[in-house]
C-alpha cells in the first residue's frame, strides 16, 4: 500500500512518501481502550486475558535436503502474544429480534437472487446449474501447525490461546448470529433494504443522541424523518411506499444521516452505503441511495473461472489505465485493457483503489465508503460489466480490500462517524496510525467484525470479484504495525506481547468465509513480517491466507540496483528469492505499484534513468546503459518468477519497462512541523500508463513486452512455479551464474558483465534431449541473438553439481536461458 496521509475533517491533502519502499513496515495497531457500548450487549460477556510465551532465537525451518535445495528454504518463523478487551456478545432477546428482521431480508435476498439467476441464464441460452450447499466447515484441532513446524512447540502456549480465541469467536457467533454465512450479511439488515412496502434505513450510532435521514427526498429536513433508537445504538427509520407504489427515496437521490453528537450537529455518509460520489465544485461526497430499477441492473452473463493452479496477477488501477492524462472508466479498462491482459498471458487481474475514496491521491489505500465502488470511474453496473468481461476472457478479478485502516476523513468516511473516538475504531494513539495519518479499526468489537466480515462478503456476492489481496496486514497483526521494526526471524517477534490477537482471529474468520462460501475464491495477505503459519489453512491452525506477497524480493532488487551488477552476490539473490516458508505459497514481484510511485524508481528506471528519453527507438544507436538495462530487466524478472514463489504479480506497464514514475494530481501540503512539500499544479501527466510505448515496433519497449508476454506463456504452458521439483545446483561467485531445475525446465543465468561461456556444463536431473524454449538475448525481445534456437542438448551420464546427468551450452554474457526436454516444447 502506498503511503499517503489525510489531514481529519475532511481536508484532501497528501504526503508524498519521501523515498525508499513505500510500505516497508506495512503495518500498525493499538493500545488498550474501553469500547463504546456496541450493538449488542450481554452483561457476562468474556474477557480477554493476556497470555505471554518467552521467545528463543527462532532458526530457519529446513524441511530436509540441502542449502541448494529451493525446496529446503524456508522464511524465519516467530513468536507472539497479546492484551484484549471486553467482547461484547448480543443478549438472546436482541438476537431474537435480529433474526426476524435477518430472516426477512435474507428471505428477499435469497428471491433476488434466484430471480437474477433465472434471468441470466435465460440470456446466456444456458440452462440453470444447480449450486451446491456452501459451508463454513466447523473449526478444527489448531495441531497440525506442530506437525508442519516443530519449532513452534515453544509458543504452543501463545498459538493455542490465539486458537482457542478464534474458536470462542466462532462458537459466539454460531450461538448469538446463527453463524458466519448469516453474521457476515450484514448489508441485509443494516444500512438501506428495500421490502414490498417500502424503504427501511438502519445505522449502529451509538454516541449519537439523535438522528434523521435527510437528502434530495425529504429536501434536507431534519424535522421529516426522524429516526428512533434502540437500547443498542441502533437507529432505524422506515419509509413506506408512495401512494403510487414508487419508492419514497427515487433511485440516485442524495441522502445522508444527521446526527447530534457528542462532537456537535453533523451529516454523515451512511456507513453501509453503496454508492457515493462528489458533484462538480464540492468537496464534501454525497451518499447516493443506489437501488436501480431492474431493467438497470447488470445480468452477469459468464461463469467465474477456476483457480488456477499457477497465479499470474496484473496490478492495476482503473483511472490511472489510459494513455491520456486522466481519469479513466471502467468501461474503457473492460473493452481497451483487459484484451491486453489476456494477451499478455497473465490469468488474474487485481484492481486497485474500487472502495470509495475521497483522496485520489492515496491511491484507494484511504477508504471512506467500504461498499461503495469509486464513482470516479462510473457506476456500480460499470464494475459489474467490467468484471463479468473478466470473467468471460478466463480472467480472475482480485480485489485490493482495505480492511487494516480507514481514512481519517470526518465528513465522508467512518472517522467520528456518531461524534465519538471509539465508534469503529480503538481510542486513543490505539487507533491512530502515525505514519499513515489513518484509524485503526478495534477488531474486538463486535460490530466492527460484523461491519468488515460482510464487506469482504459484499464484494465477492454482490459484484462477483473471485478473492481478495488484504492490504497492510502486517499492520493489523502487530501493535507496532511493523513501522521502524526489523524482523530477524526469532519466532518471539511473532508470537509475544507484540500481536494483536484480535486482528489475528479477524484475519482467520474471514479467510474462513472466503474458502467456506466461496471455495474458489483467492486470499492474498501483504505482509512483510513472515509471520509464521500464514498461508497454513485455519483448522490446522494457521491465519488462513493462501498466499503471502514475498515483500522481500522488490527490496533486495532496489538494493542491488543501487550498486554496480559487478557487486551482485550470487548466492544473496537465490536466497532472497527462496528463502520462504515450508508449505506456504507466495506471490512474489520485481516491483508493484509501490516501487512505481513518485519518490522512489521503476527497476527500468534504476537501470536506465534518463537514457529512456533518447535512446529507445530502434532508429537510433543504443547505448551501453540501454544494452545493460534491456537485458538485465528480463533477466530479473525472469529469475524472479522462476525461483520467487507459487505466483508472480506485476505492476501495469512494467512488463515494458514504463520510462516514468507515478504521481497523482496534488496541490502543496503542510505538514505539522511547518514544511510545505510541493504539489504538482493537480497534474495527470505522470497518472497515467503509456501503453502506446510498449505497442510501438519502432521502439525497444517492445522487445521488452514480449519478452513478458513470452514469460507468462511459458509459465501457462509448463506451470513452473507450482511444480514440485524445484532445485538450485549452482550460484557461482566467480562465473555470474546461477542454475536451477523448476519441474522438467532448466534455467541457465550468465549475470557476468562480459564474460560468455562457450561449452558450459549444466547440471540436471531428467536425462535425453534438451532445447531453447525461452531466450532473453532473442532478436525479438531486444537481445543480440547469439544462441541458435534449433540446436539440440543431448545430455550425458556425466554427473554436475549433485546432478545425476548433464549437457553443455553457450552461455552469453547477461542472458538467461530455458531449456526443456524436446518433444515438451513449443515447434
Amino acid at each position: 500500500m502506498a503511503s499517503f496521509a489525510v489531514s481529519g475533517a475532511g481536508a484532501r491533502l497528501g504526503v508524498v512518501r519521501p523515498g525508499g519502499s513505500a510500505r516497508s513496515g506495512g503495518g500498525e495497531r493499538r493500545s488498550g481502550v474501553d469500547l463504546p457500548s456496541v450493538l449488542f450487549r450481554r452483561k457476562d460477556a468474556i474477557s480477554r486475558t493476556v497470555l505471554s510465551c518467552a521467545g528463543a532465537p527462532g532458526k530457519v525451518l529446513v524441511p530436509g535436503g540441502g542449502s541448494d535445495d529451493v525446496l529446503s528454504s524456508a522464511e524465519p518463523v516467530v513468536d507472539t502474544s497479546e492484551q484484549h478487551e471486553e467482547l461484547q456478545i448480543p443478549d438472546a432477546e436482541q438476537v431474537v429480534e435480529e433474526k426476524a428482521y435477518s430472516s426477512a431480508a435474507q428471505a428477499t435476498s435469497a428471491a433476488a437472487e434466484e430471480s437474477s439467476e433465472v434471468d441470466a441464464a435465460i440470456k446466456a441460452k444456458a440452462p440453470l446449474v444447480e449450486e451446491k450447499p456452501r459451508v463454513i466447515s466447523p473449526p478444527g484441532d489448531g495441531q497440525r501447525i506442530y506437525e508442519i513446524d516443530p519449532m513452534l512447540e515453544g509458543y504452543r502456549g501463545h498459538l493455542d490461546y490465539r486458537y482457542s480465541e478464534y474458536k470462542r469467536m466462532r462458537a459466539a457467533i454460531d450461538q448469538h448470529e446463527g453463524g458466519l454465512d448469516a453474521f457476515s450479511r450484514g448489508y441485509e439488515k443494516l444500512g438501506f433494504t428495500r421490502s414490498a412496502e417500502g424503504i427501511t434505513y438502519r445505522e449502529w450510532a451509538p454516541g449519537a443522541s439523535s438522528a434523521a435521514l435527510v437528502g434530495d427526498f425529504n429536501n434536507w429536513n431534519p424535522n421529516a424523518d426522524a429516526m428512533t433508537r434502540n437500547e443498542y445504538g441502533v437507529w432505524e427509520i422506515f419509509l413506506p411506499n408512495n401512494a403510487d407504489g414508487s419508492p419514497a427515496i427515487p433511485h440516485g437521490s442524495r441522502v445522508k444521516i444527521r446526527m447530534d453528537t457528542p462532537s456537535g450537529v453533523k451529516d454523515s455518509i451512511p456507513a453501509w452505503i453503496k454508492f457515493s460520489v462528489q458533484a462538480p465544485g464540492e468537496i464534501p461526497y454525497n451518499g447516493i441511495y443506489y437501488d436501480p430499477p431492474e431493467e438497470e441492473k447488470y445480468v452477469f452473463k459468464h461463469p467465474q473461472p477456476k483457480r488456477p493452479k499457477s497465479l499470474r496477477i496484473y496490478e492495476s488501477h482503473i483511472g490511472m489505465s489510459s494513455p491520456e492524462p486522466k481519469i479513466n472508466t471502467y468501461a474503457n479498462f473492460r473493452d481497451e485493457v483487459l484484451p491486453r491482459i489476456k494477451r499478455l498471458g497473465y490469468n488474474a487481474v487485481q484492481i486497485m483503489a474500487i472502495q470509495e475514496h475521497s483522496y485520489y491521491a492515496s491511491f484507494g489505500y484511504h477508504v471512506t465508503n467500504f461498499f461503495a465502488p469509486s464513482s470516479r470511474f462510473g457506476t456500480p453496473e460499470d464494475l459489474k460489466s467490467l468484471i463479468d468481461k473478466a470473467h468471460e476472457l478466463g480472467l480472475l478479478v482480485l480485489m485490493d480490500i482495505v480492511h487494516s485502516h480507514s481514512s481519517n476523513n470526518t465528513l465522508d468516511g467512518l472517522n467520528g462517524f456518531d461524534g465519538t473516538d471509539t465508534h469503529y475504531f480503538h481510542g486513543g494513539p490505539r487507533g491512530h496510525h502515525w505514519m499513515w495519518d489513518s484509524r485503526l479499526f478495534n477488531y474486538g468489537s463486535w460490530e466492527v467484525l460484523r461491519y468488515l466480515l460482510s464487506n469482504a462478503r459484499w464484494w465477492l456476492e454482490e459484484y462477483k470479484f473471485d478473492g481478495f489481496r488484504f492490504d497492510g496486514v502486517t499492520s493489523m497483526m502487530y501493535t507496532h504495525h511493523g513501522l521502524q521494526v526489523a524482523f530477524t526471524g526469532n519466532y518471539g517477534e511473532y508470537f509475544g506481547f507484540a500481536t494483536d490477537v484480535d486482528a489475528v482471529v479477524y484475519l482467520m474468520l474471514v479467510n474462513d468465509l472466503i474458502h467456506g462460501l466461496y471455495p474458489e475464491a483467492v486470499s492474498i495477505g501483504e505482509d512483510v513480517s513472515g509471520m509464521p503459519t500464514f498461508c497454513i489453512p485455519v483448522q490446522d491452525g494457521g491465519v488462513g491466507f493462501d498466499y503471502r506477497l514475498h515483500m522481500a524480493v522488490p527490496d533486495k532488487w532496489i538494493e542491488l540496483l543501487k550498486q554496480s551488477d559487478e557487486y551482485w552476490k550470487m548466492g544473496d539473490i537465490v536466497h532472497t528469492l527462496t528463502n520462504r516458508r515450508w508449505l506456504e505459497k507466495c506471490v512474489t514481484y520485481c516491483e508493484s505499484h509501490d516501487q512505481a510511485l513518485v519518490g522512489d524508481k521503476t527497476i527500468a528506471f534504476w537501470l536506465m534513468d534518463k537514457d529512456m528519453y533518447d535512446f529507445m527507438a530502434l532508429d537510433r544507436p543504443s547505448t551501453p546503459v540501454i544494452d545493460r538495462g534491456i537485458a538485465l530487466h528480463k533477466m530479473i524478472r525472469l529469475i524472479t518468477m522462476g525461483l520467487g514463489g507459487e505466483g508472480y504479480l506485476n505492476f501495469m506497464g512494467n512488463e515494458f519497462g514504463h520510462p516514468e514514475w507515478i504521481d497523482f494530481p496534488r496541490g502543496p501540503q503542510s505538514l505539522p512541523n511547518g514544511s510545505v512539500i510541493p504539489g504538482n499544479n493537480y497534474s495527470f501527466d505522470k497518472c497515467r500508463r503509456r501503453f502506446d510505448l510498449g505497442d510501438a515496433d519502432y521502439l525497444r519497449y517492445r522487445g521488452m513486452q514480449e519478452f513478458d508476454q513470452a514469460m507468462q506463456h511459458l509459465e501457462g504452458k509448463y506451470e513452473f512455479m507450482t511444480s514440485d521439483h524445484s532445485y538450485v545446483s549452482r550460484k557461482h561467485e566467480e562465473d555470474k551464474v546461477i542454475i536451477f531445475e523448476r519441474g522438467d525446465l532448466v534455467f541457465v543465468f550468465n549475470f557476468h558483465w562480459s564474460n560468455s561461456y562457450f561449452d558450459y556444463r549444466v547440471g540436471c536431473f531428467k536425462p535425453g534431449k534438451y532445447k531453447i524454449v525461452l531466450d532473453s538475448d532473442d532478436g525479438l525481445f531486444g537481445g543480440f541473438s547469439r544462441l541458435d534456437h534449433d540446436a539440440e542438448y543431448f545430455t550425458a551420464d556425466w554427473p554436475h553439481d549433485n546432478r545425476p546427468c548433464s549437457f553443455s551450452v553457450y552461455a552469453p554474457s547477461r542472458t538467461a536461458v530455458v531449456y526443456a526436454p524436446a518433444g515438451e516444447e513449443d515447434e
